[in-house]
């Protein structure tokens, strides 16, 4: 049965734009179907997710806060993240909802009424609708085997032609998922960009597109090796994060927890 697989890289203000990037697979093989790099308030993102995942098997995974029961400081999952991935430089922000990190709620709320059931623990290669929570940074330590995130984001004393690079870096990685176990095609709105190129709006449209590819790809590696392919952090109670997992990866954590 063909399954459809939605990566959302939510910005936490609707003022800001979201992108989505859309899979269809079937078995070790999947394809682009679709695309979006300017969807804003909610509803327009709940109208997009609806139509890419039409009526049948679909994953949805979401970079963004899902459970924030927390009104300040950090949700337990964050400092955990942050503990095994931080010397990768892969930590996780604090979500809190002083900070007003409850988007994401609002749109699990609105899955869940088109059958939607919000749950990380995805089964080996099974038609559901689910929708959870994941976090791109080190999802691509562990897919890419990287030593330290690609430095892309706006930081301090970085310089857009350094950020370019590693934007390219990501591009090329994602490009080089045709040939990875599962396999990911990449269309012309990621391989045909040059990032060297790119400037203001655009370069953010493209690095918000690039993390939406990667959220849709953990969703698809996650179903199609099931359990031994991802790790779940936290729980459903105090919040999650969904990462992808290698047997490499749980080597080295587990050395760096000796």
């Amino acid at each position: 049965m063909i399954t459809r697989f939605i990566g959302l890289d939510l910005a936490w203000s609707p003022r800001n734009n979201s992108a989505a990037v859309v899979l269809e697979a079937q078995n070790d093989s999947a394809r682009w179907i679709a695309h979006c790099e300017r969807l804003g308030d909610n509803e327009e993102v709940l109208a997009f997710v609806r139509k890419a995942a039409g009526r049948g098997p679909a994953l949805v995974a979401i970079d963004a806060p899902l459970i924030v029961p927390n009104e300040e400081g950090a949700r337990p999952v964050d400092r955990q993240i942050t503990r095994l991935f931080g010397r990768y430089h892969a930590g996780c922000y604090p979500a809190n909802r002083s900070r007003g990190c409850m988007r994401g709620e609002d749109l699990v709320d609105g899955l869940t009424r088109d059958s939607f059931v919000q749950d990380p623990y995805v089964r080996l290669q099974a038609a559901t609708r689910t929708v959870f929570e994941v976090y791109p940074h080190p999802a691509m330590i562990v897919l890419f085997d990287l030593e330290r995130t690609l430095k892309y984001k706006p930081r301090r004393k970085r310089t857009m032609d350094f950020r370019r690079s590693e934007l390219a870096r990501l591009q090329h990685y994602l490009i080089g998922l045709q040939h990875g176990t599962p396999a990911m095609s990449s269309p012309p709105a990621v391989a045909d960009r040059d990032p060297s190129a790119l400037r203001g709006a655009a370069f953010k449209r493209c690095e918000d597109l690039l993390d939406a590819a990667t959220c849709a790809y953990i969703a698809y590696y996650a179903w199609y090796w099931g359990p031994t392919g991802y790790q779940v952090y936290g729980d459903t109670t105090q919040g999650y994060i969904l990462v992808p997992m290698t047997r490499r990866m749980r080597e080295r954590l587990a050395n760096h927890v000796r």
